[in-house]
């Protein structure tokens, strides 16, 4: 029987040799959702391939009326150096956050941070949509884990974008459409720049919009979906 195993998942453990669980098989293909997480998983002889995300559109949104950077993870403590918790308190002295996730409350206190330099909310996708396009910008702290899909809304909204040049993001955000680097410091000044210059932002947010769209698009998605699917059961 014609089967694919979607891995959504950047590999953990024993990192660059960490074994996938259907290693070796003949009987079906890995489908994972990036090229880097396609790099790094050890699949052996079983054949792979790659279906990046797509998401729906949600708009050209974005506002930036709120002097603050958007930062979206779940469970920040928990997850601590791979969703990058501990590089807040540095970013935050460059640009106040507000943090949207699960389980991001009293994230503030535990990280030693004012409140008024870090808030915490939880919201369901059709307000934080609204909320993420009303930051200056959008921060991508992460150093490990599979593309997280808020960065593709933060993108599709129009936000310019701050991202650690780790996992997926170097190929989600090309040149010009923001900001990729492996050294908080260079994300920090160039917080403070979209801060205080809110013009400053405006090429990189159209641009990174722009790239969301070509990429990310849904038609796309579901074109490759499409194709897949009809090549594996033939």
């Amino acid at each position: 029987m014609p089967a694919l195993y979607l891995e959504h998942n950047a590999p953990d453990g024993d990192v660059p040799d960490t074994r996938h669980p259907c290693a070796d098989r003949a009987d079906l293909t890995i489908v994972h959702v990036t090229h880097f997480n396609r790099l790094f998983w050890d699949c052996g002889t079983t054949r792979t391939e790659v279906v990046e995300h797509g998401i729906v559109d949600p708009g050209h949104r974005y506002t930036g009326r709120l002097a603050r950077a958007a930062v979206v993870v779940n469970e920040p403590v928990r997850r601590a150096r791979y969703t990058g918790t501990d590089l807040l308190p540095t970013l935050a002295e460059a640009v106040p956050l507000d943090v949207f996730g699960m389980g991001t409350e009293g994230l503030a206190g535990r990280l030693a941070l004012p409140p008024d330099r870090c808030r915490t909310a939880d919201l369901p996708q059709s307000e934080l949509h609204t909320a993420l396009a009303e930051r200056r910008m959008y921060l991508h702290p992460v150093r490990w884990t599979s593309l997280g899909l808020s960065l593709l809304e933060a993108m599709h909204l129009g936000l310019p974008v701050l991202a650690l040049a780790t996992t997926g993001a170097v190929e989600a955000v090309p040149p010009g459409a923001g900001t990729l680097s492996t050294r908080p410091d260079v994300l920090a000044r160039v917080a403070r720049r979209y801060l205080h210059e809110p013009e400053a932002a405006a090429a990189d947010r159209t641009r990174a919009r722009q790239a969301a769209l070509e990429r990310y698009g849904l038609k796309r998605f579901l074109a490759d979906w499409e194709r897949l699917i009809t090549e594996v059961c033939s």
